[in-house]
């Protein structure tokens, strides 16, 4: 039997990780990745979340291999800051789960804390449930082999920060070419295709003319396949997503040992919000913003502004304007052609959410072939489209996810963070939301997990928020709350703050992020 041919049209981290994909579970195939050497890779998706290890896993690459090419660092959590209120001093969305083992009504002992005592600061709400808080406090990293930190497993509760460009090219160099992967640099100048099969084939710059059985679009924004091509409508998600453009950066350290965070900081900025992504040898940052709101030279003197209130040599630094698609293509696999990365869709970077779409669809796409790998034909139409509802699904909940960030602000001091207070978001998350608090249940947050919307995201982002389902109102409704006693309380108030006392204790043995790092990955 003939190897089943796959092409995948572009390069970067998409395309090497949809190749990287393909040739470790499908070593029968025939993988092809063509590539243009005139159109340089963007390196912006350098923050990833726990969900990566699903896709190492997968792939089977060594950790310390990986890390040491690709400058990367540990990822434990995400903060932001001046998303609620301006001032607000920020809090975390750690990635581990609560631990609720001395919980009396599970989540919501931390909101009766805060309705009794409303001078506890909305970071608390993580510091008291997730023990990794106590790592990222002190901005030390530790994988917990010796379990002192109860809800933390560092093969699930953890990720990465690294440069993109880099993991690209050592996915192709370590994995791709080793297993057999043909890269093949060229133009695509034109695309042969029908509206029965899809794309027939491929016309290079050199007068090579590629056919394949699948094709994959890694082309980015552009979607040269599933969009200019086979023209799949595109449905805009800037209805509830404010942001469409970023202009990016890269610092140098001037203090390892404290900038050298395990986590990605999001601090909010008048138009939009600011990342912080510390790799090894330097700092990636920029401004996302909305350019209803800013013009690109506003954005760029607001963002240079925020980063010489920092002590950066802004005369220093090179920025890169960029531009965004946000939203999702109506279908992700018509007929013979499947988008992976940007060329499918884009929701904004907040929440690190790029590269775990392209995981997350790599992984969708794998157990769709596996079904049908003993054919000529890729897939049956039963398949493809159990394909697109399922990753049209989870892009959707993570889009919400997203848009709850700026739709539970309490922000209007600019126009653009009125128009968020004010912006009209999904009805379905509105929806979904709402249903939580209804009736004043006191387990509204656990409703949110069994949704499965995007994990335990949703508690400690709406606790940053000022969102507490016990309230006074709450309280006199519920017969559970209106009998909790003072003592009751007190307890409660004590075993919360026992928690975060503990597990700072356990963590005064670690090293900082920086000191493991070298003495494990980089050793310099």
């Amino acid at each position: 039997m003939l190897k089943k041919k796959i092409i995948i049209v572009g390069g970067g981290s998409a395309g090497w990780m949809t190749a990287a994909t393909l040739c470790k579970v499908f070593p029968q195939f025939h993988v092809t990745l063509i590539e243009s050497p005139n159109i340089p890779i963007s390196g912006v998706g350098e923050s990833t979340i726990a969900g990566i290890h699903e896709w190492i896993n997968l792939v089977g690459i060594n950790e310390q291999d990986f890390m040491k090419a690709t400058d990367a660092t540990y990822k434990l959590s995400i903060r932001f800051e001046n998303f609620y209120k301006k001032g607000d001093g920020g809090f975390h969305y750690p990635f581990t789960r609560p631990y609720l083992d001395n919980s009396v009504y599970g989540t919501n002992d931390w909101h009766y804390k805060k309705m009794h005592k409303p001078e506890t600061p909305n970071s608390n709400y993580a510091e008291s449930y997730h023990s990794v808080m106590a790592l990222v406090n002190e901005n030390k990293f530790d994988k917990n082999t010796d379990n002192r930190l109860p809800g933390y497993t560092y093969g699930i509760d953890s990720a990465y920060h690294f440069d993109a460009v880099k993991f690209g090219n050592w996915l192709k160099e370590n994995v791709c070419l080793p297993a057999g992967v043909e890269h093949v640099l060229s133009d695509v100048q034109s695309i042969r295709h029908d509206d029965r099969k899809g794309i027939i084939g491929l016309q290079l710059d050199d007068s090579i003319f590629l056919t394949g059985d699948l094709y994959i679009d890694c082309t980015g924004f552009k979607s040269l396949l599933l969009d200019k091509t086979l023209h799949e409508p595109f449905n805009s998600y800037r209805h509830m997503l404010p942001n469409n453009r970023a202009w990016a950066t890269r610092i140098p350290y001037t203090d390892k040992q404290q900038q050298m965070e395990p986590y990605t900081n999001c601090t909010a900025l008048g138009n939009g919000w600011v990342w912080n992504i510390p790799l090894w040898s330097r700092i990636g940052t920029g401004y996302v913003y909305s350019d209803d709101h800013a013009t690109p030279e506003q954005a760029l003197n607001e963002f240079k502004m925020y980063l010489s209130s920092r002590d950066v040599d802004v005369e220093a630094l090179e920025f890169k304007d960029l531009k965004m698609r946000v939203g999702l293509h109506n279908r992700l696999w018509v007929k013979n052609c499947v988008a992976i990365g940007l060329s499918a869709g884009f929701i904004e970077p907040l929440e690190s959410n790029g590269l775990y779409t392209v995981h997350k669809f790599l992984v969708e796409l794998t157990r769709t072939l596996l079904r049908s790998q003993d054919h000529k034909g890729i897939a049956s139409r039963f398949d493809i489209d159990g394909y697109n509802a399922v990753c049209k699904k989870m892009f959707k909940d993570f889009a919400n996810f997203v848009s709850m960030h700026y739709a539970m602000t309490q922000r209007t001091d600019t126009p653009y963070w009125n128009d968020c207070y004010n912006r009209e978001y999904d009805p379905e998350m509105l929806t979904e939301h709402q249903s939580i608090t209804v009736g004043g249940k006191s387990y509204a947050f656990d409703r949110l997990v069994a949704k499965n919307l995007v994990g335990f995201g949703f508690p400690p982002i709406a606790s940053g928020m000022g969102y507490n389902p016990v309230d006074k109102i709450t309280e006199g409704i519920e017969p559970k709350s209106s009998k909790l006693t003072q003592k009751q309380l007190d307890e409660i108030i004590r075993r919360l703050d026992n928690n975060k006392d503990t597990w700072a204790q356990a963590v005064k043995h670690c090293q900082t992020m920086y000191d493991y790092l070298n003495s494990t990955v980089y050793k310099e």
